[in-house]
């Protein structure tokens, strides 16, 4: 099993989140709460409104989002789910446990809340030169104040 961050529409109540749950896809268990230890820019960019993290770190905001526990199954679905490597690059990011759900095997496998655990995240560094010029967020949430409503697949 590996652990995957996932930051705009993979998270609970987003659009997409339903992909993390069909077991054809493979299987996942949500862990817990966290947010990147390094600061990254996080923006809505493009004609469908999509989340990217921008793999510039040292930018922008420590990004909140949710820790899962995938296995290779659904680690390849997302692959190609991301359009990894064209779109989205997969890489291990360091990441601070702010709540923990996940199963323990022993007490001492569990993050406690401030621990740090690395993370396989979909980022990118295959943008547009002005999409570091916008707005940087610390959260996603296809409904929020942004304004900018995500356009799911199925409508494009």
């Amino acid at each position: 099993m590996a652990q995957v961050f996932v930051y705009g529409t993979l998270k609970r109540g987003q659009p997409n989140h339903q992909v993390m749950l069909d077991g054809t896809n493979g299987s996942s268990a949500f862990q817990g709460r966290g947010r990147t230890v390094e600061p990254y820019p996080l923006v809505i960019a493009g004609q469908h409104n999509i989340p990217h993290l921008l793999n510039l770190p040292g930018r922008g905001h420590c990004v909140a989002g949710e820790i899962y526990a995938v296995d290779d199954q659904m680690l390849q679905f997302l692959d190609e789910f991301e359009g990894c490597p064209d779109m989205y690059q997969r890489t291990l990011v360091r990441i601070e446990v702010l709540e923990w759900e996940g199963e323990r095997t022993a007490p001492e496998e569990t993050p406690a809340a401030d621990r740090i655990v690395q993370c396989f995240v979909y980022s990118t560094a295959t943008y547009s030169p002005e999409w570091v010029h916008l707005p940087y967020h610390d959260s996603y949430d296809s409904q929020g104040e942004h304004g900018l409503r995500y356009n799911p697949r199925e409508n494009r």
